[in-house]
């Protein structure tokens, strides 16, 4: 069981959620628990370590595409999350490609990545932001 493998569950807390919603909840997953050096790592591994730097970097976030969100994520995270979250995995995907940038740009307005306790308090706030 690894970070990627977290995000299930993640989204199922509480019940099913669906949509944009379901796939914060998954992004809280991935998130919390020291969970963002795991997707900068994992990022980098997969040759985008200069996108998700970006993000975390005080300048433009650059962007990433749906194709390569499923590339480090892997096929049967991208379905786990769509069984869970009533999406299609194409919406999963895209999703988290139109997602994840903004939501590690605003957990990092410092430029650095934050220990996991900082990172779990902001999301509360977060993902009251995104809801609005």
């Amino acid at each position: 069981m690894g970070l990627f493998d977290d995000i299930a569950g993640a989204v199922t807390g509480g019940g099913e959620k669906s949509g944009n919603e379901g796939l914060m909840n998954a992004i809280g997953g991935m998130l919390s628990g020291g969970g963002m050096q795991s997707i900068v790592e994992n990022f980098t591994k997969n040759g985008l370590g200069d996108t998700v730097s970006s993000w975390i970097g005080t300048g433009s976030n650059l962007p990433i595409s749906a194709e390569q969100i499923q590339s480090v994520l892997g096929s049967e995270q991208v379905k786990a999350i769509a069984g869970k979250v009533g999406i299609s995995t194409e919406d999963v995907s895209s999703g988290l490609a139109s997602l994840l940038p903004g939501v590690i740009d605003k957990l990092t307005p410092d430029g650095k990545v934050p220990d996991s306790g900082s990172i779990e308090g902001a999301l509360g706030g977060l993902f009251d932001m995104f809801k609005k």
